[in-house]
């Protein structure tokens, strides 16, 4: 079985690429991903729809600045090449992400890509 570390290494892997079908393989059916400024995406498929837009929307790095692991979280601090921080908090059972919470500034990353303002 994986450890919650490599299960998001792969994630991160993925996010890099830009590949939505390959991190959406890394949830659960019934996953819930919480980015604190928007609202829960519930389930793998509304999940791959949400990166499949996030993707076509903007560049997005993530550089990996610490990972831990306690149990079953997985625990990721990054940096984007743009300046931009955060913090993930992934929570995984047999293999696969169960729930993910994600802290970021929203407006930040809005006006660094040139995104309209919601």
């Amino acid at each position: 079985m994986q450890r919650p570390k490599d299960i998001v290494q792969l994630w991160v892997d993925a996010f890099n690429a830009g590949d939505a079908e390959a991190i959406a393989a890394l949830y659960h059916p019934d996953a819930v991903n919480h980015q604190v400024a928007n609202d829960p995406i519930r389930g793998q498929a509304a999940i791959r729809e949400m990166f499949i837009g996030e993707f076509a929307a903007a560049k997005m790095v993530c550089i990996v600045e610490n990972l831990f692991e306690d149990g079953q979280w997985a625990i990721l601090e990054w940096r984007d090449p743009l300046g931009l921080r955060g913090c993930g908090f992934f929570q995984t059972a047999g293999g696969k992400i169960i729930f993910q919470r994600g802290y970021w500034d929203k407006l930040s990353f809005l006006k660094q890509h040139g995104l309209p303002v919601e």
